[in-house]
């Protein structure tokens, strides 16, 4: 395992452990094993492979799925310019190209026939086919694949096939313990540690709710928006309510018991 000083690490995209996940992606790396990341939205996926890409010295070429994306967006196409025509690889062609890691953001959310792509990526093979050029392209040394989704927010229709699941070296994430998501929104905001605190307790209130009618609840990352706007100025109490509440839902009914937690937590701050 490669080892940092603490300077180099202070260099890295700052990133709070929250168990072993880190040396599991070192380890997956080295063994050349694909890795799917699975937890709630905010809670620190992106971030993750964010900081251990550089903490491996590998490019990163990130794309975030989204329900037109296709194979061809990932491998590549043919493009005319100035009359003539020429082959322009797309960001996994590029990343299998050069050895660099491949995050796909909350692939489920993707076209299935991206899946027929990434299998022989994702197995010992390590081999992306360009059908429309003949190539048939061997992983470079350092190259990783890296996928994400949130199975909360997931429904029959968009999941996983346990074909390509097991192909793939499983981590799971959730939101941090308390004392290390204070450490995180304090860190990210510059807040105090006071209000990291009050932040970390109006999130545990939240996410305790069961009755609400709500397609995600607080994360981390509204957390640190909300410290944002209260460092560059804002009272905590609007701060929370625009970062926070106001972004969980627009039903009204909801809102207001929403609103009613922020006030009893944080008060009039």
């Amino acid at each position: 395992m490669e080892m940092h000083s603490a300077r180099q690490l202070q260099q890295l995209p700052f990133y709070a452990p929250q168990g072993e996940e880190c040396r599991l992606f070192e380890q997956a790396h080295a063994s050349r094993l694909p890795l799917l990341i699975k937890g709630p939205t905010g809670c620190g996926k992106t971030r993750l492979v964010e900081h251990m890409a550089a903490r491996l010295g590998r490019p990163l070429i990130t794309v975030s799925c989204h329900d037109d994306l296709s194979a061809a967006d990932l491998v590549g196409r043919h493009l005319i310019q100035g009359g003539d025509t020429r082959w322009c690889d797309g960001p996994l062609t590029r990343a299998v190209r050069d050895g660099a890691i491949c995050y796909l953001d909350e692939v489920v959310e993707a076209r299935k026939d991206t899946t027929v792509v990434l299998h022989p990526l994702a197995d010992d093979r390590r081999q992306l086919a360009i059908e429309r050029t003949g190539e048939l392209l061997q992983a470079a040394p350092g190259f990783m694949l890296v996928i994400s989704y949130n199975p909360g927010y997931q429904n029959l229709l968009k999941g996983l096939k346990p074909s390509t699941r097991q192909r793939f070296v499983a981590l799971g994430l959730d939101y941090p313990a308390p004392d290390i998501e204070r450490a995180i929104v304090a860190s990210e905001s510059g807040c105090s540690a006071e209000v990291a605190a009050q932040l970390v307790r109006l999130a545990q209130a939240l996410r305790r709710l069961t009755e609400q009618d709500l397609e995600e609840t607080a994360s981390t990352r509204l957390l640190v928006m909300a410290a944002r706007l209260h460092v560059a100025g804002l009272a905590l109490l609007p701060a929370c309510r625009a970062a926070i509440v106001d972004a969980l839902t627009d039903e009204a009914d909801t809102g207001a018991a929403l609103h009613e937690v922020l006030r009893a937590v944080i008060g009039d701050a």
